[in-house]
């Protein structure tokens, strides 16, 4: 994910939880005019920063190698399931479906 789609899901989860950027700079511990550079594209954050404010978002960063990206996305696009395994009622459940369950 390029830093400005990044930083564009960072703003949309913000909005979603109707948290002002004020109100997300504080719990994140920076500034407002911080947050508002970040989200303008006027800076370029630091990993840390992200993190912070994901954290308070209650969104969870991870870093991925360059080299994974396209097997990461085709996972992620397949809905967890593996490639060649079977769809329908009798296939196994994929593995985003049993770590959504596990957190329930």
């Amino acid at each position: 994910m390029a830093m400005i789609q990044l930083t564009e899901e960072l703003e949309k989860a913000r909005k979603a939880a109707a948290l002002s950027q004020e109100a997300l700079a504080t719990r994140a511990g920076l500034s407002r005019m911080t947050v508002q550079r970040i989200e303008s594209g006027q800076i370029d954050p630091r990993l840390s920063t992200l993190l912070e404010m994901a954290r308070v978002l209650g969104l969870e960063l991870m870093t991925v190698p360059a080299a994974l990206r396209p097997q990461l996305e085709d996972f992620v696009r397949s809905g967890g399931r593996l490639l060649g395994q079977p769809a329908g009622s009798g296939a196994p459940p994929s593995i985003a479906q049993s770590l959504a369950n596990e957190g329930r």
